[in-house]
């Protein structure tokens, strides 16, 4: 099934392509974006070309310039014309061929800027801030509007068909909304007409919209390079895929031959190479590139805007790798050097239950695109609407795009950037950050206290909110809580809206600084334990293998303190620091209970001290409803103890030991209170389960998990007070 999709896709792809090629047997041919009211760039060489029979002579005209060119042999003719100054004159495109000829009106000469990313930027006017009043006032017939349809292709196409549209009342209302409202701000302030190209896609991911050799000139992206030319019909690559399955499927049918023949047995032909297959859902790489931006590679613009984020903000840092991926591949093939690309930072929403430092994280990689030259970003967190994906105004996200424009393609003397950090110093007691592009001072939106600041040091337990004083470009951060602070952050949660800004109303984007320390250094009791075991989880075994072994000099103790960690495979860290009082004076008997070491415990802890930093984990001292199962038997889930809440059908906080003792083996610290194992390492003799918190695709316990190696680091330390 996948197969035949695969080659119907392909099928059609070359159809496509048949038909761009039927143009050399016809009349001559402008790009099917090329009409009535198109916009051209000013200040640049103005490109034309089309198709026509190959040999033949073209003539083009246009204003007062006139070019000739001769079709190629694949029937593709181009021409040069002068560059013109921007002005609401209008002109007309004549273009002779032998036998045909075609003319193009009201073309105006201005400012071209493509649009492109998912749905924030495909949203209309129609469906944002006060569309009526919009609407009704949209009289600028010097704005014009391209929209190219959402389809996708495997192989680059040459050529799309797209009407341009003379904004008014009567269209305005399915224009690109972000769009729009920048060019409005633009044509306002320039005086010359404004084209946008709109060529953006709804829940599309970054991946699509990257030309191959985008992924090829970043080092992060290789293997999505290895991907794109193994499935790109025609690639060296794919050739020799295709060629390797030929040869053996020709042995085979040799084989199969002569063993038919003589009665004998026969294998089944060999598989269709799957890394062969020609991509076909429009989220993959290349997809959206090849139909819906490669036609538009060459036509003169003054640079792109940018509004995507939504469908890869689970990605942190991985997405600054990718946006230089599709920003570098789009400069080299547009051969009009660094283009301006100005970008719009998703704004806060709440993703479900997920961590709020994912979107944070993603926040972060975002800023950090702003490396490359000549590019920009709009901070949105003061203008988001929480629970809307869709902020509706627009309008502001679109003035934002346009100061950025203004200031640094414009010549105009505006801010243009929200404040950054410039810098930062650790003091004694407080940390001090300067910024820039405050224009003339930091301040609070509302005027009152600035928010979504903390701090973290030695001991601080985690972060802590931040006192902060504004003194200018400065501000100076302080905590009663944390005595020497080490570390800040800002706005770092997937809600945050933080009321920070520029003496011109410019908001604070989400940033960090400093250097946390370690998770148990956070702790504030941990000064008072001392190690005695250290287990890598990796060595887990039939043979425990501890790294450090202190128990036989810990011999008296009144807690026991257990610490887990665990580094995930996109590189996030969990951990958690659980004490109790002790429950053996042996400190044999406090790590893994293997049947060696004779622990053997399920009890109820009425004083638990617990402290993590993974979200939904019930953090605290002083917790009465702790209990502990540690065993190396079997085990089944009957509530035989009659813990409160606990399931006889479910392994959770209440199972039952069922021997042998050298069994499947469980170690789990739960609150049965919050409803929540703590942390669990079972299964430890052959394929462990190990988590944090309660596991929300199976047991509540990580029974059955068998998730050990999805952990890039997994270690146990055990503590004593």
């Amino acid at each position: 099934m996948k197969l035949r999709h695969s080659i119907c896709f392909l099928f059609f792809s070359l159809l496509s392509l048949i038909s761009m090629s039927s143009i050399a047997l016809g009349d001559v041919r402008l790009p099917g974006f090329f009409g009535d009211h198109m916009v051209l760039q000013q200040d640049k060489p103005i490109r034309v070309w089309g198709w026509a029979e190959a040999g033949e002579s073209i003539e083009v005209s246009f204003a007062n310039a006139n070019a000739k060119a001769t079709a190629d042999a694949s029937g593709k003719w181009k021409v040069e014309l002068p560059a013109m100054k921007g002005g609401t004159d209008a002109y007309s495109l004549i273009v002779k061929g032998k036998t045909s000829e075609l003319t193009i009106k009201d073309i105006l000469v201005g400012e071209v800027w493509l649009c492109s990313g998912q749905s924030n930027m495909a949203w209309t006017v129609r469906r944002s801030l006060n569309p009526r009043e919009e609407i009704a006032a949209a009289s600028y017939p010097m704005i014009r509007h391209l929209k190219i349809e959402n389809r996708p292709s495997n192989l680059p196409v040459d050529d799309v068909a797209a009407s341009w549209q003379v904004c008014s009342p009567e269209t305005v209302a399915e224009f690109t909304a972000c769009g729009y409202y920048m060019a409005r701000e633009l044509h306002k302030e320039l005086k010359v007409p404004v084209g946008l190209i709109n060529s953006s896609w709804g829940g599309t991911r970054v991946e699509p919209w990257t030309p191959a050799v985008g992924f090829q000139k970043v080092l992060a992206m290789q293997q999505i390079h290895q991907t794109v030319l193994e499935r790109t019909p025609g690639s060296d690559l794919n050739r020799e895929l295709i060629r390797s399955h030929v040869a053996n499927t020709e042995r085979w049918l040799t084989e199969t031959k002569e063993a038919l023949s003589k009665n004998l047995s026969v294998t089944p032909s060999p598989e269709y190479p799957q890394a062969a297959l020609p991509f076909s859902s429009h989220q993959e790489p290349t997809m959206l590139y090849n139909r819906m931006i490669h036609p538009l590679v060459g036509y003169p613009i003054r640079g792109a805007i940018w509004y995507q984020g939504e469908a890869n903000h689970n990605e942190g840092a991985l997405y600054t790798e990718k946006k230089k991926a599709l920003i570098s591949g789009w400069r080299e093939l547009w051969a009009q050097g660094d283009f301006p690309f100005y970008f719009v930072q998703i704004a806060p929403f709440k993703y479900g239950n997920e961590s709020g430092a994912i979107l944070a994280e993603f926040w972060e990689a975002q800023a950090a695109v702003q490396q490359i030259p000549n590019t920009g970003m709009v901070v949105t967190n003061d203008i988001a609407t929480y629970g809307d994906i869709h902020p509706p105004n627009k309008q502001e996200v679109g003035r934002r795009l346009a100061l950025l424009a203004l200031k640094n393609d414009y010549g105009r003397e505006v801010v243009a950037n929200s404040p950054e950090m410039e810098s930062m110093q650790v003091l004694d007691g407080s940390i001090l950050i300067q910024f820039k592009n405050t224009a003339g001072g930091l301040k609070t939106r509302d005027g009152k206290p600035t928010s979504h600041f903390e701090l973290i040091g030695q001991g601080s337990d985690g972060y802590q909110p931040a006192d902060v004083a504004i003194d200018g470009d400065t501000i100076k951060l302080t905590s009663s809580k944390i005595q020497q602070p080490t570390a800040f952050r800002f706005g770092w949660d997937k809600s945050a809206q933080p009321n920070l800004m520029g003496g011109t109303g410019l908001p604070v984007g989400t940033f960090r600084g400093g250097t946390e320390p370690d998770f148990l250094n956070q702790i504030p009791v941990a000064k008072d334990y001392r190690l005695v075991y250290d287990l890598n989880l990796e060595n887990l075994g039939q043979k425990t293998l501890y790294d450090k072994d202190n128990s036989q000099s810990t011999t008296k103790f009144s807690r026991i303190g257990y610490l887990l960690e665990l580094q995930m495979q996109d590189g996030a860290e969990q951990a958690i620091f659980v004490t109790m009082p002790a429950f053996t004076n042996d400190a044999n008997k406090i790590a893994l209970p293997t049947v060696e070491s004779g622990a053997s415990f399920q009890k109820e802890i009425e004083d638990l001290q617990v402290f993590s930093n993974v979200d939904g984990i019930v953090t605290g001292e002083g917790i009465k409803t702790g209990n502990i199962e540690f065993w190396p038997d079997n085990y089944g889930p009957k509530n035989a103890k009659t813990v409160r809440d606990a399931s006889d059908d479910t392994f959770d906080c209440g199972d039952e030991r069922t021997g042998p003792a050298r069994g499947y083996g469980s170690m789990q610290i739960h609150n049965f209170g919050a409803k929540q194992t703590l942390f669990a390492i079972n299964h430890w003799n052959e394929t462990p389960d190990i988590g944090i918190g309660n596991n929300s695709n199976g047991n509540p316990d990580w029974t059955f998990s068998g998730n050990a190696s999805s952990y890039t680091r997994k270690r146990l330390r055990v503590f004593v007070k």
